[in-house]
């Protein structure tokens, strides 16, 4: 009776939990109906039956600062993310009231060895980034765990710059005009500093936004942070709900006001990348603030972890992996302000020199084969049928894939479009031109917010500003890609073309631990058997089943995203008889195929007992790791008792914190123990 108790009282303060939250029940019940058809589905998670929210068409002003909602409703990604909490919520308050009542009611001999053993080695027996399910800090979570610690976001920070505007050829700056006043215009200043004139508006510049922000948007600041192989960077983004440019104090540089708060993270060794996004119902952010990462800077950071959750969109609703895609972070296009792009004569150009951001986003040479995959449990199931449909493009001769990773996402479909000067064009079906002709339209509306000065035919030349066989060198002016190389290309780029277009995927799988996978494997396997003094819950024995591992994939020191699972299988001693490879778990019992949970995390798992996600000696539950550069030691304490041989399969796992879930590691890891007792009078140890 108590026992029924129990779990009506531990359920009914979850319960209690989600209404307090105004959650809507009826997204559980319907996922849960769902979820075996997910399975098979694009639509629909596969381990919570949340619908997936279908993509939106690129239309102009779609990506407005802070459009107004007429009513409160939630948006696909809202309800498809408050689903997946309450899911996940639901699944673990359920482990929790499991694990209550087989520590007060244990049932059997066998469930009292699976409870010992998780009791031995419950401090070490945990999932990283498991300490909470709210989407934004268990994200901030999963990044730790792969970028190691996070920095803070500062737009104000000595080594960060500034986007300026150029209009003209000249530096536009919205100050005070003398003989108006003092009234705020825009003041043209050339090469040298020099005042050339003041308008009182900006209609066009030479460098308009492909991102759907304000297109001739001043002033917004960047940010970059390297620390070894990993890259941060940072940009608070000024925009308007219209996208047009005014003279209101906001533009001015000095103005600490802006719009759009982002960062992206890289790993250049191993292709990881992450997008973190400000929360789109705030209208202004303040750039003298420092924002804390998701999930603050700890599992401990009580304070940061609760701030960041008001901070960041919890719906990860922008679709940045689609711009971002071309095997590195960054997007250098003209309005970036980098010497090599969008400049005349590179380097050497006046306006370059002047006005522009020099390398401050270094150069990288994108390679097809690259390693390449989003980092975000949350943002990823969201866009896996995407995520997997997307493609690199690999034309053998044409003189825009031999240089460039170009892509069936945006990095194809608006950037190469606009780079080269064309319209998007590809023989399609009526329902998959619709995204075409909104690609069209919004370049379109880019266009007309061009200078005629940046045109070809005008005095800049600098549009369109890639060229074949030059590239960003605008000097001297080669002619543009026919318009048969465009449609070829295109074509591809739509995902409508053939073995011509040299498809392979643009996302590449999550490595597994070992060899094989990520190069590192455990190391030094090893057994010890210690008898206590008396025996302990139960048990005269105990086994020390240690080895010794480096998580050192992307060289991040204090990387956390492998865990170990230890199946255990045992059987009665028969003489000094050798251990056959069939006595010894399964590689499906080591992952847990069949796993039915007994405490914790221990359970059975076909005819082994399991203990999944074991970590290094002394990483507590819900604790950051201290950085490391050699292998760590590992060890569990297994129960045992006289005349038995125990047998163990070791695995490692990588969480992959993506769509592809978990990756396990192929290797065989094997060891046994045979535990033969002499009397206590004989000292054995």
């Amino acid at each position: 009776m108590l026992k029924y108790l129990l779990l009506f009282v531990s359920l009914n303060a979850q319960t209690a939990a989600f209404a307090a939250e105004a959650v809507d029940f009826s997204l559980v019940a319907e996922a849960m109906r769902r979820r075996p058809e997910c399975a098979t589905s694009v639509n629909c998670e596969a381990s919570t039956g949340c619908l997936v929210p279908p993509p939106e068409l690129v239309e102009p002003g779609q990506a407005a600062a802070t459009a107004e909602r007429s009513t409160p409703r939630r948006t696909n990604h809202e309800t498809f993310h408050a689903c997946r909490e309450m899911v996940l919520r639901l699944r673990s308050a359920e482990a929790i009231v499991r694990d209550l009542v087989s520590r007060l009611w244990p049932s059997d001999r066998a469930n009292g060895f699976a409870t010992t053993l998780e009791a031995w080695n419950r401090e070490v027996s945990w999932a990283p980034a498991s300490a909470t399910e709210r989407p934004v800090t268990k994200f901030g979570d999963e990044l730790r765990a792969v970028f190691g610690p996070l920095p803070e976001g500062n737009c104000l920070a000595e080594d960060s710059r500034r986007l300026g505007l150029e209009v003209g050829g000249n530096l536009v700056e919205l100050r005070p005009n003398p003989s108006k006043s003092n009234a705020l215009e825009f003041e043209h200043l050339d090469t040298f500093g020099r005042h050339v004139k003041w308008t009182d508006r900006i209609d066009r510049c030479d460098k308009p936004s492909l991102a759907g922000v304000t297109y001739c948007g001043m002033n917004s600041r960047l940010r970059r942070v390297v620390r070894g192989a990993v890259e941060w960077v940072f940009l608070c983004r000024k925009s308007s709900r219209n996208l047009e440019l005014s003279t209101d104090p906001y533009w001015r540089e000095g103005d600490p006001r802006f719009a759009l708060y982002g960062a992206i993270g890289f790993n250049e060794m191993t292709g990881e990348v992450s997008f973190i996004d400000g929360r789109k119902d705030r209208e202004v952010f303040d750039w003298r603030e420092t924002f804390p990462p998701p999930g603050g800077a700890s599992y401990s950071d009580v304070e940061g972890r609760a701030r960041t959750e008001d901070l960041y969109d919890r719906s990860f609703r922008v679709d940045c992996f689609a711009c971002h895609d071309n095997k590195e972070p960054h997007v250098i296009d003209p309005h970036v302000k980098q010497a090599r792009v969008g400049y005349r004569h590179g380097w050497d150009d006046e306006s370059s020199i002047a006005f522009g951001l020099g390398a401050f986003l270094p150069r990288r040479k994108g390679r097809a084969e690259a390693p390449f995959r989003v980092v975000g449990s949350s943002y990823t199931a969201a866009r896996r049928g995407r995520m997997t449909e997307a493609k690199i493009v690999s034309m053998p001769g044409h003189p825009c894939t031999s240089c460039h990773v170009l892509t069936t996402q945006e990095t194809g479909q608006r950037f190469a479009a606009d780079a080269a000067g064309k319209k998007p064009t590809a023989i399609l079906s009526p329902e998959r031109a619709l995204p075409l002709l909104g690609q069209r339209k919004f370049l379109a509306v880019v266009g007309e917010h061009r200078t005629a000065w940046a045109t070809r035919s005008g005095a800049g030349k600098i549009h369109p500003w890639m060229l074949p066989h030059y590239g960003g060198d605008l000097s001297e002016q080669s002619p543009p890609i026919t318009d048969a190389e465009w449609r070829a290309l295109s074509q591809c780029l739509w995902s409508a073309g053939g073995e011509e277009c040299g498809y392979r995927p643009l996302y590449t799988a999550c490595p597994s631990p070992g060899r094989n996978g990520d190069g590192y494997s455990p190391q030094e396997l090893s057994t010890e058997i210690v008898s206590p003094v008396s025996p302990r819950d139960g048990f005269d024995r105990a086994i020390r089943l240690k080895w010794k591992y480096l998580n050192g994939y992307g060289k991040v020191p204090e990387r956390d995203d492998v865990r170990f699972h230890i199946a255990v299988k045992k059987k009665s001693l028969s003489g000094t008889a050798p251990a056959h490879a069939e006595d010894y778990p399964t590689m499906a019992e080591a992952r847990g195929d069949q796993f039915q949970a007994v405490t914790g995390e221990v359970g059975t798992s076909g005819s082994a007992i399991l203990l999944k996600d074991a970590s290094f000696i002394g990483h507590r539950k819900w604790t950051d790791p201290l950085p490391a550069s050699m292998p760590r030691d590992y060890s569990i304490e297994i129960p045992a008792s006289c005349g038995e041989r125990y047998l163990f399969r070791i695995l490692p796992k990588r969480f992959c914190f993506d769509y592809n879930g978990i990756a396990y590691g192929t290797e065989e890891h094997l060891i046994h123990a045979d535990v033969v007792c002499a009397p206590r009078s004989a000292g054995m140890r």
